[in-house]
């Protein structure tokens, strides 16, 4: 079992920067690829980012490349999404995952979600 936890969410201006955090605990949590998926009103759960167990591969959507940053301390247990140069766009509740598989596509265990808002 694996639990996540995110926090960094909030309110930004257009052009801002974010950081979001991901807290995760369990047995095993350092053997899964970890990801950042958001869900906007009205839409479906989108794929962000994505990195592997080891934290030496990532992958990201087309519509975040340059823009943000995934990472993960495995002391920690912890993963971050560095959010720069933020679009009205990238509103959304953002998810914290963890899979079993690579490149991550889905999640097998989800945090709560932390809000982003990106105002004009």
């Amino acid at each position: 079992q694996v639990q996540l936890v995110e926090s960094g969410g909030g309110l930004v201006q257009v052009g801002g920067s974010l950081r979001l955090s991901c807290a995760a605990s369990g047995r095993t949590v350092g053997t899964y690829a970890m990801g950042w998926f958001r869900q906007a009103p009205g839409k479906e759960r989108d794929f962000v980012a994505g990195i592997s167990y080891r934290g030496t591969t990532t992958n990201y959507a087309d519509s975040v490349k340059g823009r943000l940053t995934i990472s993960r301390d495995s002391a920690k247990n912890a993963v971050y999404l560095q959010m720069n140069m933020l679009k009205p766009e990238d509103t959304a509740v953002y998810y914290c995952a963890a899979s079993r598989t690579w490149p991550v596509t889905r999640g097998d265990y989800w945090g709560q979600g932390t809000q982003v808002t990106v105002s004009s």
